[in-house]
């Protein structure tokens, strides 16, 4: 498996984990009755996010903006092994755009301003960086 790959199954693990963190506490502080609901805004008086605590509606941010970010570097690897512009560079990429999201969890759950959002551009620059190597011919 090449590195890129292995980041990208490591992401994908990494996006179990934190959203093992977000929703334990969500279901503590909620209660199943409402996690488990349909969710209707009208129903429970506004939406999860809104009832939930700081830190543990920081997380459900967080882990949203993983999705988001995973879908980038999804793209990105792909267009990198498909393209076989592997390299120490891309690689190299991959491994930072890991390093940045295991960073911006705590960044994001203890409000490390302006540091979360620094720590989010490394990991986006990261992901840029794979495709426009790909498209530069490795």
């Amino acid at each position: 498996m090449t590195p890129e790959l292995t980041a990208l199954a490591l992401a994908l693990l990494l996006q179990a984990v934190q959203f093992c963190l977000m929703a334990i506490p969500a279901n503590l502080e909620l209660g199943a009755g409402k996690t488990a609901s349909p969710r209707d805004r009208d129903r429970l008086g506004g939406g999860l996010e809104d009832q939930l605590s700081t830190r543990t509606a920081r997380l459900y941010r967080a882990l949203n903006n993983h999705f988001e970010a995973l879908i980038l570097f999804t793209i990105a690897v792909v267009v990198v092994e498909l393209s076989g512009a592997n390299s120490a560079l891309t690689a190299a990429c991959a491994w930072a755009y890991l390093g940045a999201r295991v960073l911006y969890i705590p960044a994001y759950a203890f409000g490390w301003a302006p540091w979360r959002s620094l720590i989010w551009f490394v990991g986006f620059l990261a992901t840029i960086a794979m495709v426009v190597i790909a498209l530069l011919g490795g």
